[in-house]
């Protein structure tokens, strides 16, 4: 059972798709970091300096400056501040993969077009009929081999 284990996480396959995890992971992080840090600020600057972090729906009924007191005070809210950064996540990342997968989609085609075998040119013609008994003869050909006329030149 060890030995099949290790066949199958060593086929390349398997390597693959690990290499792709954590670098999707670690990609993820960027991408969080470029939302939560860059670009949710400079929207909530351009909203009239609105904290998307701190937006939150205390469902205790009592009124918190921010969203660290009421979870100190263990109220339970709804966090629509954090949902919203991590909608604009999910589209940073999926745009990010579009652009990936369309890249990806126009090299396949272009290796593709690159094995297509270019189109033959017409071969020229290797015989010619006889003007005389109408048989096919070599193009080169000075008499025919059928009827044995001379042929003009032409």
């Amino acid at each position: 059972m060890l030995q099949e284990f290790r066949e199958f996480a060593m086929r390349g396959n398997v390597i693959d798709m690990a290499v792709g995890i954590i670098i999707g992971g670690a990609f993820g992080k960027i991408v969080s970091s470029l939302v939560n840090d860059m670009i949710m600020p400079a929207v909530g600057m351009l909203l009239g300096k609105v904290d998307f972090s701190n937006l939150f729906i205390s469902l205790s009924g009592e009124s918190f400056a921010s969203l660290a007191d009421a979870k100190a005070a263990g109220a339970a809210t709804i966090n629509y501040g954090i949902f919203l950064g991590t909608v604009v996540d999910f589209i940073v990342i999926a745009f990010a993969i579009f652009i990936m997968v369309r890249w990806m989609n126009q090299l396949r085609a272009v290796a593709e077009a690159s094995k297509k075998e270019p189109e033959a040119k017409p071969l020229e013609p290797t015989t010619k009929e006889c003007p005389y008994c109408l048989s096919m003869i070599p193009i080169k050909a000075i008499r025919c081999g059928h009827c044995t006329s001379k042929l003009l030149d032409e």
